[in-house]
């Protein structure tokens, strides 16, 4: 497990320009605590009965039924962990007073919810929304100790084309694969990651399970993601068939773009993975 971590914290530092510090990316490389932190946005989405009418069934535009919104959430989760965990995996640490910082000054606490997690989402506290360009800091204190991580320029949505067709609803079969390109970044800049996360909505709004994601899971998940990010910053993306497996189905195709931090405090493992991003929000309707 050591040599693991030892292996994403070399990673990063090639990825990072870090040599103005060497002492204090050397105690980060040492660092026994880690941290996974992500800020999510999506926006809200309006779906009307005309969008999904048609032939291939769904709602029909003369059954009386209003226009409905999903409304949009910002969503944030931290684990705070101790390297020294059991077969490769961290072990959360409980008992952190943890907060998300918006450029230097606004502060939300985040609730614990056990086992080294602690979360926050907007829908229990309005104050917490996402903000293009801002800089972001995941902090923690625990046992007399500061924790810090941080994103900076927080991506401003990424526009994709193919999921806002002239119709407003992409249509095609169920089971069948759906593709699309990513614009070319900024000149001098890099990628953003892309999260993509499909989930069924029904006739009246209700969403279900998402049916495909490709949104790391676990902590150490994140922790490789971050020493290897370039799966998720193609410039094609391809949602395999088994995303849409029900014919006459709404589904929601999430597209968040993600920027990648780090730590900021030198007692916080230089592999620890901070991320923040929001979403573009397509509808898709099988036949």
């Amino acid at each position: 497990m050591k040599r693991l971590f030892l292996l994403s914290a070399v990673a990063v530092c090639c990825l990072a320009p870090l040599a103005c510090d060497l002492e204090k990316t050397a105690n980060q490389i040492s660092a026994e605590t880690v941290m996974v932190g992500t800020l999510l946005s999506t926006p809200d989405v309006a779906i009307s009965p005309e969008a999904v009418a048609g032939l291939d069934g769904g709602v029909q535009a003369d059954g009386g039924q209003s226009s409905f919104t999903l409304p949009g959430q910002t969503a944030a989760v931290v684990f705070m962990g101790t390297r020294n965990g059991t077969n490769a995996t961290p072990e959360g640490l409980t008992g952190a007073t943890v907060t998300i910082q918006t450029n230097g000054t606004q502060k939300v606490s985040l609730t614990s919810d056990g086992f080294g997690s602690y979360s926050r989402s907007s829908n229990s506290d309005a104050t917490l929304t996402y903000q293009n360009g801002a800089t972001y800091e995941f902090i923690a204190e625990r046992g007399g100790e500061k924790f810090v991580g941080q994103v900076k320029e927080a991506p401003a949505r990424e526009n994709i084309p193919a999921l806002h067709p002239a119709a407003g609803v992409v249509r095609m079969a169920a089971n069948t694969e759906l593709a699309f390109d990513r614009a070319e970044p900024a000149s001098g800049q890099e990628r953003t990651l892309g999260f993509v996360t499909v989930i069924p909505v029904s006739d009246s709004g209700q969403q279900g399970e998402p049916t495909y994601t490709n949104v790391p899971k676990a902590p150490l998940d994140f922790i490789k993601l971050v020493a290897a990010p370039v799966d998720w910053k193609v410039k094609r993306v391809t949602i395999p068939g088994s995303a849409f497996p029900l014919p006459k189905q709404t589904y929601l195709v999430i597209f968040q773009s993600v920027r990648t931090g780090g730590p900021q405090s030198e007692n916080l493992f230089l592999g620890s993975a901070l991320l923040a991003g929001t979403a573009d929000v397509g509808v898709v309707h099988t036949q």
